[in-house]
C-alpha cells in the first residue's frame, strides 16, 4: 500500500511545498496500522448494526406469535437503534465518499470541497490565530524578557550565544566579496566627504589646537630634528648655497656666503629651539590661529581647502588605501571571532552576561523586550499574514483528493466509527423512551 501510495502520489498543481505533498501522499507504517484499527471499528459498528436488525427481527415475530408485551419494547428499541445506526452510517461515510457509490448531493465533502476546507482553515487561522490583540496577548503572557534574561545570564548560555554569533560575523565576512565592500565604503566615504565642507570643521579642531598650546610639542620636534639635521649635513646645505650663486661671483666669495648663510640657519634654529619665547614661535601662533579663523570664515581658504580635498579623494592612493584599510579591519574581526580568548569575543559574553542579569530582575527592561518582540512579531504577521494563511490553502490545495482522503480517514475514521456504535446505542434507548411514554399516555 505504501508503494501504491508513492506512485500514485500527483503533481503539484498549487505550488504547495512538496515535501507537505509528499507528507499527505505516502502511507507511512503508522498510517497502514491506523488503517488497520478503522476497519476494525468498521466491523465492530457493523455487526452491532446488524445485530439490533436480529434483535428486531426476532422481536417481531415473537410479537406476532404472542410473545408479550415486553416484545414490543424491545421491537422499538432495535428499530430505533437501526435507524440511529444507518443514519451516522451515511453521515460518517458522506465525509469521505459518496455512501454505495451514489453521488447523493453533499457527500463525499473531503475530496470535493477539500480546496474549500483549505481556504476556511487558511482563513480561521489569520483570524484566530494572527491577529494583532491574540499575538500581543500571548506574548505578554509568555514574559518573554524575563525568561530570555534568565536564560542569558547562564555563562554556558552566554558562551553558546557568543559562539552562534561569532560564526554568523565570520560566515558573513566570508561571503562578502572584498571588491564590494571596498567599493562600497570608498563610494560611503567620497560621498561623505563630498556632502559635507571639511574646512570650518578643520578651522575649530586647529583653533582649539592652538589656544590649548597643543602645537608647542609639534613645533619643538620640527625644530630639534631641524637642528640635528643641519648639524648632520653642513656641507650639503653649503653646496647648495654655492650652486645657486651667480657663475661670475668668485668661488672663494660662494663659499664664505655658503658658510654664513648655514652658520646664521643654524643659529636661528637652535634660538628658536632653545628659547621658548622666540619671536619665530610668536609669528607662527598667529599665523596658526589666523589659519585657523580663515578656515571658519573666509571663502576663498575655504574654497581651496575643498579643492584639495576633491583632488586628495580622487588620487588612486586614497582608495588604495580605503582598501587596504578594510582588508586589514577583516582579518583583524576575523581572527577575533575565531579567538575565544579574544578581546572582541570576551566584551561580547560580558555584555551577554551583564544584559541577563539586568533583564532577568529590572521589569522596565524587561517591558522594553517584551514591547519590542509583541512590535516585531505584530509586524510579521500582519504584514505577511496572506503569504502565512496561503501557505495553508496553497499546500491544502496540491493534495491529492483521494489519498488526502484515504490518509484524514485512517487518522480519524477510528474515532468516527464510535458515532456509528453511539447512534446505535442512543437509537436504541431513545426509541424505548419514546414507545415507553407512547404506551403510558396511551394507557
Amino acid at each position: 500500500m505504501e508503494e501504491h501510495a508513492r506512485q500514485d502520489a500527483p503533481a503539484n498543481p498549487a505550488g504547495a511545498p512538496a515535501s507537505a505533498v509528499r507528507a499527505m501522499t505516502t502511507f507511512s507504517a503508522a498510517d497502514v496500522e491506523k488503517q488497520r484499527g478503522v476497519r476494525r471499528m468498521k466491523l465492530t459498528a457493523t455487526g452491532l448494526l446488524l445485530f439490533v436488525a436480529v434483535v428486531y427481527v426476532l422481536a417481531k415475530w415473537a410479537q406476532n406469535s404472542g410473545g408479550g408485551a415486553w416484545t414490543g419494547y424491545v421491537a422499538a428499541a432495535a428499530e430505533a437503534g437501526m435507524v440511529g445506526a444507518l443514519a451516522d452510517w451515511f453521515a460518517v461515510t458522506a465525509l469521505f465518499r459518496h455512501p454505495l457509490g451514489i453521488p447523493i448531493p453533499h457527500t463525499a465533502i473531503i475530496p470535493t470541497k477539500k480546496d474549500q476546507l483549505g481556504v476556511s482553515l487558511g482563513e480561521f487561522v489569520g483570524e484566530n490565530f494572527l491577529s494583532e490583540d491574540v499575538v500581543r496577548q500571548r506574548l505578554r503572557a509568555v514574559g518573554i524578557g524575563s525568561r530570555l534574561g534568565a536564560w542569558l545570564a547562564d555563562p554556558e548560555h552566554a558562551d553558546r550565544v557568543t559562539a552562534e554569533l561569532s560564526a554568523a560575523l565570520r560566515g558573513a565576512l566570508t561571503v562578502l566579496r572584498d571588491s564590494d565592500v571596498q567599493a562600497v565604503v570608498g563610494e560611503a566615504i567620497t560621498r561623505r566627504a563630498d556632502a559635507q565642507e571639511i574646512g570650518p570643521g578643520i578651522g575649530k579642531m586647529l583653533e582649539k589646537v592652538v589656544a590649548d598650546g597643543g602645537h608647542r610639542r609639534v613645533v619643538d620636534l620640527v625644530v630639534s630634528r631641524a637642528h640635528d639635521w643641519l648639524i648632520l649635513h653642513d656641507e650639503q646645505v653649503m653646496d647648495a648655497v654655492q650652486g645657486g650663486a651667480p657663475g661670475w661671483t668668485p668661488r672663494f666669495v660662494d663659499k664664505r656666503v655658503g658658510e654664513r648663510v648655514y652658520k646664521e640657519l643654524l643659529r636661528f634654529v637652535t634660538e628658536m629651539r632653545d628659547m621658548p619665547s622666540h619671536p619665530a614661535r610668536g609669528a607662527l601662533d598667529r599665523f596658526l590661529a589666523d589659519f585657523a579663523s580663515d578656515l571658519q570664515s573666509d571663502t576663498d581658504t575655504r574654497a581651496r581647502v575643498e579643492r584639495l580635498k576633491g583632488e586628495v579623494l580622487g588620487r588612486g592612493e586614497v582608495q588604495d588605501l580605503i582598501a587596504s584599510a578594510w582588508t586589514a579591519v577583516r582579518s583583524m574581526i576575523v581572527s577575533a571571532a575565531e579567538d575565544e580568548r579574544s578581546e572582541l569575543r570576551l566584551r561580547v559574553r560580558a555584555s551577554l552576561l551583564s544584559l541577563g542579569a539586568r533583564m532577568a530582575v529590572e521589569p522596565k527592561l524587561q517591558g522594553k523586550v517584551d514591547t519590542w518582540l509583541e512590535g516585531a512579531a505584530v509586524y510579521v504577521v500582519t504584514t505577511y499574514r496572506k503569504e502565512i494563511t496561503s501557505l495553508i490553502t496553497d499546500t491544502v490545495a496540491g493534495w491529492d483528493a483521494e489519498h488526502t482522503t484515504r490518509k484524514i480517514e485512517a487518522n480519524i475514521g477510528r474515532d468516527l466509527q464510535f458515532i456509528r456504535i453511539n447512534g446505535t446505542v442512543v437509537g436504541s434507548l431513545a426509541g424505548l423512551v419514546i414507545y415507553t411514554v407512547s404506551r403510558a399516555l396511551g394507557a
